[in-house]
């Protein structure tokens, strides 16, 4: 299986609340740049962060790939999340798209190829990691590439 973790583009710095940030008009050029790394990959879901900028990031991957089933959003994508809760919660038969934050992001890539969470992946604005493995389990999965925008 792959698994490609995306982080949200450049967002307002402020709002009425964290969740409620817009992604800024530079935010949404580096989500398109980091989409076309995208085109032709075999995803079968994209899932999603509730948060307004995640929301805003997997809509524009999702319209640039012409990416048919909807988004799907979940509460366990939110920046403090849990990397072992999001494993329990991925499908193993997909090849998914998760659209999050920083640190669940960083973190995550990490315990995906380590095994533990103590050097997290630096992952900018809309970067794009590539992982690769049999099952999506801690300290199973290859990180193929990291793209910066």
């Amino acid at each position: 299986m792959k698994l490609w973790v995306l982080r949200h583009g450049e967002a307002e710095s402020h709002a009425s609340s964290d969740a409620q940030r817009n992604l800024t008009e530079h935010g949404r050029q580096e989500v398109l740049h980091s989409a076309a790394h995208l085109i032709g990959q075999p995803i079968s879901a994209i899932i999603a962060s509730p948060y307004v900028r995640a929301q805003q990031t997997a809509q524009l991957v999702r319209e640039a790939l012409g990416f048919v089933p909807e988004i799907r959003t979940v509460p366990w994508l939110t920046p403090d999340g849990n990397p072992l809760q999001v494993l329990e919660k991925l499908d193993t038969d997909d090849n998914v798209l998760l659209v999050s934050h920083q640190p669940l992001v960083g973190n995550l890539i990490s315990f995906l190829q380590h095994g533990h969470q103590r050097q997290p992946q630096p992952m900018h604005t809309a970067s794009l990691a590539e992982l690769e493995g049999n099952f999506p389990l801690a300290g199973l999965m290859s990180l193929n590439s990291v793209k910066n925008p």
